[in-house]
């Protein structure tokens, strides 16, 4: 896990959410071209990209606890909706998880530094 970074930075959080973007759309393009077998890897690739683009919008992500809010206010939805997945369960469930991610990252400042496709 890597070391906190005193202080919150919204470019930084911005960037990691276009990143995780870029990274989800590229996974799930693969998904679709192997197949049947790989739907649940699309689903939970679209549910990433689900969050990334839902926290992403507005400026939220330059105060820490107006992001934290407003990814509570989606983890608390009753139901998300994406065209073009699989399974309505396993996306919400996969979008669940995502957030509950996200939230975690946001109360200890950790995780946004990673860039890299894979996490």
């Amino acid at each position: 896990m890597s070391e906190p970074i005193d202080s919150w930075d919204g470019g930084r959080v911005r960037t990691w959410l276009d990143r995780r973007i870029e990274a989800s759309l590229a996974e799930q393009a693969r998904a679709d071209r192997n197949g049947r077998g790989h739907e649940d890897d699309y689903d939970k690739a679209a549910a990433e990209e689900w969050v990334c683009r839902a926290a992403g919008r507005g400026d939220a992500a330059d105060d820490p606890k107006r992001f934290e809010a407003l990814l509570k206010t989606l983890l608390a939805q009753d139901e998300y909706r994406r065209p073009g997945i699989h399974d309505d369960r396993r996306f919400e469930r996969e979008v669940r998880a995502c957030l509950r991610k996200v939230i975690k990252m946001t109360k200890t400042n950790t995780g946004f530094e990673k860039l890299s496709r894979f996490q």
